[in-house]
Order: C-alpha cells, then structure tokens, then sequence
C-alpha cells in the first residue's frame, strides 16, 4: 500500500485556495470513461456516495475559519494499493472500487484522526474521496487508486489539523498534539491486512521499504536476512502443501481404482457364478440326453438278434 500526501504547488495541488482546480482535475477520467461507456464512480465522504463536484467545493472552500490567505486550506492525498493487494480487493473493478471506499472509511480515515492526539474519530474529519482506475506511465495490469481531499479544519471548523505538522505528541504551547506520519503508514497497512485478510510478505510491508531507504546497514542486513529466511520458508512450506496435494490425489486415484476393480471384480465373480450354473444345468441335460440314447440303441440291437 503505497500512502503520499502531495506537495502543495501552483498547479492543480494549490492548496492555499480554492479546491475547485483539484476537483476538476479528478473528474477528468470520469469524462474519458463515460465516452467510452466505461464504469466510473463518484465522488465520497464517510456515508455517501455519488457526490456532486459542486458540493466538495462548496465544503471544503467554507471550512476555513480563522485560516490566513497564505495557510493551507486543504490536503491531497493518494491511497494506491498494489496489484497483489487489488486482486484481494475483488475480482471486478466495481468490487475494488467498493472495498477502497470500506477501507478509506473504516481503516484510514479512522486512523488519520487518531494520529493527531487530539482524541479524534472518523466523524470529525472533512473530506471528500474520488477514485481512479487508470495511471499514465504505468505498465501494471492493475492501477485503481484512491485521491482525497481533506479539509485543514474539523467537520465544526473551530480545530487546525495538519498531516505535515512535525510536532510530536506537543502537550503545551500554542500548538498541541501531533502527526505522525510513519504510524499512520504502519496502521494504515495493518488495518489493510486485518480488513481483507491479505498475507503480506515482508518485502511488500512499510517496515521494510522504509528501513531500505532510511534504515542503518545493520538493520537493512537484518530484514534481508529475515526476509531471505521468510520467502524460502514459505516457497517450502508451499512446497509441502504441493505435495501432500499430489500425494492426497495419487491415494485419492488408488482408492477409487482399488473399489473400481473390487467391484468390476465382484460383478465378475456374480457373473461367473450364474455361468457356471448355466454351464453346469447344460452338461447334466446333455448327459441325460447321452444316456437315454445309449439305452435306444441297446434296445435296437436286441430286437434284430430276435
């Protein structure tokens, strides 16, 4: 699961005013799709689906109380699953398109709230989600992805939250509370994994990129070790199941084979068993018929010695 939050810019990432160039910016594969009569979805929030673009501008360009023309006034962020975790998310794109929304509402807003210490839940937050399907540059099978728009302010518009704030868990001063953003990746991920039962290799967790790109050489040489030894445990242990599965068939194939030729055996054997009665009815018919000849002739023979 790959999570970024977008530098602000001058371009369609300006957030220090409006957010009506982003969302016209999301709605442009919608237009591409619809051409095409291809599926596409609308915009959401925590409960709804379908959302008009005029009403995720009008919410999010409102909720800025007591910000400064030059503040931020909202946030983008990208929630792109990879293909292995897309092909958990559903077999169809309208069945990944509805787990991204169950997992944005029940795993990573839930967990952007946490994050800032201020005793926050889902409910509090502002923001609106748009789902693509397609990425340029991309040569993936697979490429949905997820943006937000989260409003600077809470649904009451009286709190200032910041996902780029570098505070930690601040309990005096101006500014309270915290944002930490290497949590909110990790819980991210596991409540991924919790929600859809997707058994994540090593090499594919936020643990292990993360420590590849930022990590000393000791710790770097120790989650290659780990997941050296974790890759070659699972290709034997996938291994084993491969063949207990062929030796479960190959019993499997003797077993019916055995009964077959038991019973092809038995139905010989009832076979055989009315044959040799015919058999056995057909030689004593014959041998009567043998000795009753025999007695003719002797009785013949005696009536010309006469």
């Amino acid at each position: 699961m790959h999570i970024d939050f977008a530098p602000p810019s001058n371009g369609i990432y300006n957030n220090a005013g409006s957010s009506r160039q982003l969302a016209n910016y999301l709605e442009h594969e919608d237009l591409e799709r619809m051409e095409k009569g291809i599926y596409t979805e609308g915009f959401f929030n925590l409960t709804d689906d379908n959302i008009y673009k005029s009403k995720v501008i009008k919410d999010i360009d409102s909720n800025i109380g007591q910000l400064l023309k030059t503040d931020a006034k909202f946030y983008a962020i990208h929630v792109s699953p990879s293909e292995n975790e897309l092909r958990e998310m559903g077999k169809t794109v309208q069945e990944q398109a509805e787990a991204m929304k169950q997992y944005i509402r029940e795993v990573f807003i839930p967990e952007y709230a946490k994050n800032f210490n201020k005793g926050l839940s889902e409910a509090d937050i502002k923001f609106y989600g748009k789902i693509h399907f397609d990425r340029n540059r991309s040569d993936n099978e697979l490429n949905m992805h997820c943006h937000l728009i989260i409003s600077r302010k809470d649904q009451t518009n009286k709190k200032k939250l910041s996902p780029l704030t570098n505070h930690k868990n601040t309990k005096k001063g101006t500014v309270t509370g915290s944002f930490d953003r290497v949590n909110l990746f990790q819980q991210a991920e596991q409540g991924f994994d919790n929600l859809f039962g997707y058994d994540r290799l090593l090499s594919e967790s936020f643990e292990y990129h993360n420590t590849m790109k930022n990590g000393s050489i000791s710790k770097q040489l120790e989650l290659q070790q780990q997941n050296f030894t974790g890759e070659n445990k699972k290709e034997v242990f996938q291994s084993s199941e491969k063949e207990n599965m062929i030796s479960c068939n190959l019993d499997s194939k003797k077993e019916n084979k055995h009964s077959q030729n038991q019973q092809n055996n038995s139905s010989g054997d009832t076979l055989l068993s009315i044959s040799s009665l015919g058999d056995g009815n057909n030689y004593d018919a014959t041998q009567a018929e043998d000795l009753q000849a025999q007695k003719r002739k002797k009785k013949k023979k005696k009536g010309i010695r006469r």
